[in-house]
């Protein structure tokens, strides 16, 4: 797999993040990348994958204050606001493409109604190899995006999910029809 430096990586003027997160958004990145020269992706949607992968986590580290500002939401979970928080900024700043903007909005809950690229983008955040959990497992289905997409893609939806059961975490809306979509 191709290793990109986090510090080559292009983020909006607006970014909030720290060493940790530009490296995650390097390995996140780079696993699209390599997926999407192995499935033969065409160059517009390899340019969405990379997008997606370089700014979903653009303001990760940002706090809530500011999270709450941009998005104007009082109520979600502080943890998911970022994606929502990323993709109206990237709007405001000429982003056009739904797949991207869709991709970053919803990368952590999930969203039904998704294409390619955010399917990519949300099995990319959970398996990318600088996570320190489920590694062997989490491995075994990176190599297998490239085998069996759809079929990764529902068995990562089905992990995370058993996560936030076991977590006790609610499930939002977005995430119920995530897993109603992949059924």
């Amino acid at each position: 797999m191709i290793a990109l430096d986090p510090h080559a990586l292009v983020l909006p003027p607006w970014a909030v993040v720290g060493e940790k997160r530009r490296a995650h958004i390097a390995r996140v990145t780079a696993l699209l990348m390599h997926w999407a020269d192995a499935l033969g992706v065409d160059e517009g949607e390899r340019l969405d994958w990379y997008d997606a992968g370089r700014w979903h986590d653009a303001l990760r580290d940002a706090d809530e204050p500011m999270l709450r500002a941009i998005t104007r939401d009082a109520v979600a979970p502080f943890e998911v606001l970022h994606g929502p928080a990323s993709a109206i900024l990237l709007a405001r700043d000429g982003e056009r493409r739904d797949a991207v903007l869709d991709a970053v909005r919803w990368h952590t809950l999930g969203a039904g109604h998704w294409d390619r690229t955010g399917r990519a983008l949300f099995m990319a955040d959970f398996l990318e190899p600088g996570r320190k959990f489920m590694r062997a497992e989490r491995a075994w289905l990176a190599r297998q995006a490239v085998v069996d997409f759809d079929g990764t893609f529902r068995q990562v939806v089905r992990l995370r999910l058993e996560w936030a059961l076991r977590e006790g975490k609610a499930l939002q809306p977005e995430t119920v029809s995530l897993w109603n979509a992949v059924c």
